[in-house]
């Protein structure tokens, strides 16, 4: 690459950026970025020479976007769609707490609900 592209990184270092790895094989799951690029205009890579995709800043952060959404708020490819052609939304990828809050109410309703059964176990055996 020249020194205009150094800025650009492939699709194999995004697919690493993304942590998109294939469970089976343990290889990078490209496909995954180019399937994203066709369902989501906002994802532009540059092409160069070889037909070579070369991902921006900008790019990256729409795919981590496009990955948050899809994988940790259960979104569907049209929800993202949409919430990606809002110019009003907003939305800081470190700050999943709404997930987490979720997931660990559900956890502690099952600890909970599990105690009691445990509990009441007990006191039957306890005749």
């Amino acid at each position: 690459m020249n020194e205009n592209n150094k800025f650009y990184k492939t699709i194999g270092e995004v697919a690493k950026i993304l942590n998109l790895i294939d469970k089976k094989t343990g290889k990078l799951s490209t496909h995954t970025i180019r399937f994203w690029e066709k369902q989501f205009k906002q994802v532009k890579p540059k092409i160069f020479a070889g037909r070579r995709r070369y991902y921006d800043d900008k790019s990256i952060e729409i795919l981590k976007k496009i990955q948050f959404l899809l994988k940790n708020k259960g979104m569907t490819i049209n929800g993202v769609k949409k919430y990606l052609n809002d110019k009003n939304s907003k939305l800081d990828l470190n700050d999943n707490k709404t997930i987490n809050k979720k997931i660990i109410k559900i956890k502690i309703n099952k600890i909970s609900n599990l105690l009691k059964s445990i509990k009441n176990n007990g006191k039957k055996n306890s005749y």
